[in-house]
């Protein structure tokens, strides 16, 4: 019985840890496509200023505030999911510098593309 009660354990840990991983992958992946989105909101307001100014006048407000708050919205948000897998990331590491595990190959690499 000592045996079942063994595997069992080692199945839900097994199962824990590949459920850990495919919620880090799916916070980076919204991390991304919110960065994305970030940056195709500063293409936007960059191309209005352009045009804007090539016509010879300045941005309208409202449109300038639309296309700000759009740009901070999502620069925010991809900010907050970045730190989100980078606390995750130190408390993984923690918690296997407390148990004596080897760090991954993860460990090694930064937590996001540049």
């Amino acid at each position: 019985m000592a045996l079942l009660d063994r595997l069992k354990q080692e199945l839900d840990r097994a199962g824990k840890a590949a459920q850990d991983a495919f919620d880090d992958g799916k916070t980076r992946l919204e991390a991304f496509r919110t960065r994305q989105l970030a940056d195709k909101s500063a293409q936007a307001l960059g191309y209005a200023v352009y045009r804007a100014k090539k016509s010879g006048r300045d941005l309208d407000a409202a449109t300038y505030d639309r296309l700000a708050a759009t740009l901070e919205t999502h620069d925010t948000e991809a900010a907050r999911l970045e730190a989100d897998i980078e606390l995750k990331r130190q408390q993984a590491a923690a918690s296997r510098s407390a148990s004596g595990t080897a760090p991954t190959e993860s460990d090694s690499y930064p937590s996001s593309p540049s």
